[in-house]
């Protein structure tokens, strides 16, 4: 079984970031993307003893996190959604990533949901 949510050090690794001098900032991050994903994909229990037969978080999900958490971390340098790129000028960052929304299993990646 997967660990949720992701624990930091996983983020950390994932980004490659030494030392703790940002923890605080990617904890917040990553909190922020677990909670968003508990919502988002409510049909996963996410308690540590799950019911039977129940989804339970998956590796996928669990990496889908850590990337929007590092997405959301490296997002804040670029509040105008703006990277510069030096002598090639300025970029504009989509405001989704494909990759992320098929790990999360969210978007136009979401199976059909009957109500």
């Amino acid at each position: 079984m997967t660990t949720w949510p992701p624990p930091l050090a996983d983020l950390k690794a994932d980004m490659k970031v030494p030392g703790e001098g940002d923890d605080p900032r990617l904890q917040a991050c990553l909190d922020a993307a677990a909670t968003f994903v508990e919502a988002i994909r409510s049909d996963v229990d996410y308690r540590p003893n799950p019911l039977p037969d129940a989804k339970v978080p998956t590796p996928d999900l669990a990496l889908g996190t850590i990337r929007l958490a590092a997405r959301w971390f490296t997002r804040r340098r670029s509040p105008e959604a703006l990277v510069d790129m030096a002598e090639l000028g300025s970029a504009r960052i989509p405001s989704f990533d494909p990759d992320i929304d098929r790990l999360l299993g969210i978007g136009r990646f979401r199976g059909p949901v009957f109500a």
